[in-house]
Order: structure tokens, then C-alpha cells, then sequence
């Protein structure tokens, strides 16, 4: 029964999502961790942000109730990510109060398909990529003597590309539906990731080739001009291999914290100690 022939014979006007439901899931999507817990994670964000769409199309309180309750399940994947899984949700839930033959086990089923996938993808490209090459370009911006720019930069590089792809994964969630899952065969998660990954360590190796530098004292042989390039030649491998080293020392699960402490320590020692410059 399609949806024109379901509302003739029922009498009733069938609920649909208004613009101003999309937009207010969008806003709320941004809160989906303010209630993060131990126990099912996500669950009650979820709810959260679809509770406007919830209260559109299940007139009746009992059904609202229990639209709810199957949002308070388990759910966990990558925040960012999250809003693709809501725009699919948002399909399949108008799908529903229309009639249409989707169960409410069907749109569990759903949630827990994609939010395994999206949150192997989402932490790689978001937070180890995007994140880490915004960063080192606002501080590359701090240092070149721009000061404030630096940190506006940041925040409203990281908060347009965060809100706008948001916003534009929930809207092709609920146009595309349940076809969206068909992608994750397809191997195209691996080949952003890849991607991601290589364009954030191409980004990275060019900013610390720029800003990572060691000036060792050689003394009076800085005064020969033909010994400049052993002065520059050193302090770039040093550089090199210091940065090399620090990445060892983070993967053997050394705190990046500890990491920038160390550096300071034996930058300070050098310098006292009249090795670096």
C-alpha cells in the first residue's frame, strides 16, 4: 500500500518532517554527548535528537512512548558520523507513521549496522586528520607573528567543516535511506580513510619540515660561509629524527604531554649547556 492509497483509506492526513524539524535534529545533534554513560553510551543523546521528529509523527502518546524507548537502546559510533545514522533513522521513522511495512526491530537493526562503520572511519579522518592539520595550520598562523588568527582560524575552520558536514549527512541519510548501507560493501570507507590518513601525514611532514628545528653552537665554524650548509644540514636531520623519535615514544604509549615535557627539559639543558643555540 503506497502512501497516497494508505491516506485515502484511512481518512488522515499522514505526518511529515517540516524544515523546522530537520533544523532542530541538526541543533540538537551537537548535545549527543552531554549524556554519554557507562552503560549504553549514546543512547540517550539519540533520543534526544530525535525526539522533535518523534513528537511530528506519532500523534498518539503511546506510540511516541514507545518510538522512544527503541532510541534508548544501545548506541555508540563516532559523534561527527552520528548525523548520517539520524538522517536514515529520520527515513526510516516518517517510513513507519506512514504505514509503510518497517518494524521497529528494522530500524534498530539499521542503527547498529552503520554506527560500527561510522565510528572506524569517523575518529581517523576527524580527529587524527582534520583536527591535528587545523591545528598545526593555526599555530603555523600563530608563528608567522599573526597572533589571534591563529585560534580563530581553529575555531571556525574545525566548527564550519563540523556543522556543515553534519548537516549535509543528515540530509542525505534521509534521502537515500537504507540505501546508504550498501556503500559500506562497496570498500569506499577504506579508500577515505586511506586517503585521509595520507593526506594528513603529506600535511603534517610539510608543516614540521617547516617549523621543526634544532640550532646547534658550532661555534666559530658558523662564521665560514662554505660550513652553512653543514649547520643547515644538521639541524634538519636532527629535526627529523627527533620527530621520528617522538612518534615511536607516543606509539609505545608515552603521554604526548610527558613527550612535550622532555622536549622543554632538554631544550633547556642544551641551550645551558652550550650545545644548542
Amino acid at each position: 500500500m503506497n502512501q497516497e492509497s494508505h491516506q485515502q483509506s484511512t481518512g488522515k492526513q499522514l505526518p511529515k518532517l517540516q524544515l523546522t524539524d530537520f533544523v532542530s535534529v541538526f541543533w540538537r545533534s551537537s548535545f549527543e554527548q552531554a549524556s554519554w554513560n557507562y552503560e549504553r553510551m549514546q543512547n540517550l543523546g539519540f533520543a534526544y535528537i530525535m525526539s522533535p521528529a518523534i513528537k511530528r509523527l506519532y500523534p498518539d502518546k503511546q506510540e511516541r512512548i514507545a518510538a522512544m524507548k527503541r532510541h534508548l537502546l544501545f548506541f555508540n559510533t563516532s559523534p561527527i558520523m552520528q548525523s548520517l545514522v539520524t538522517g536514515v533513522v529520520l527515513n526510516l521513522e516518517e517510513q513507519r507513521a506512514d504505514g509503510q511495512p518497517v518494524s521497529a526491530e528494522d530500524i534498530s537493526a539499521v542503527k547498529t549496522a552503520m554506527m560500527g562503520p561510522l565510528g572506524g572511519i569517523g575518529d581517523p579522518v576527524w580527529l587524527g586528520t582534520i583536527r591535528p592539520v587545523l591545528s598545526a595550520l593555526a599555530a603555523s598562523v600563530v608563528l608567522s607573528g599573526f597572533g589571534i588568527y591563529g585560534p580563530i582560524l581553529f575555531f571556525a575552520g574545525w566548527n564550519l567543516l563540523r556543522l556543515g558536514f553534519r548537516y549535509s549527512a543528515q540530509k542525505f541519510g534521509y534521502q537515500r535511506g537504507t540505501d546508504i548501507i550498501n556503500l559500506f560493501g562497496s570498500g569506499i570507507l577504506k579508500v577515505v580513510t586511506r586517503a585521509s590518513a595520507v593526506f594528513g601525514m603529506f600535511m603534517m611532514g610539510t608543516f614540521i619540515a617547516k617549523w621543526v628545528r634544532i640550532d646547534f653552537n658550532l661555534g666559530r665554524i658558523s662564521a665560514f660561509p662554505h660550513f652553512v650548509w653543514l649547520d643547515r644540514g644538521i639541524s634538519a636531520l636532527a629535526a627529523m629524527l627527533l620527530t621520528i623519535i617522538c612518534i615511536w615514544l607516543i606509539r609505545k604509549r608515552l603521554s604526548p604531554i610527558w613527550a612535550i615535557i622532555i622536549l622543554f627539559i632538554l631544550g633547556v639543558l642544551g641551550y645551558a649547556g652550550g650545545i644548542l643555540s
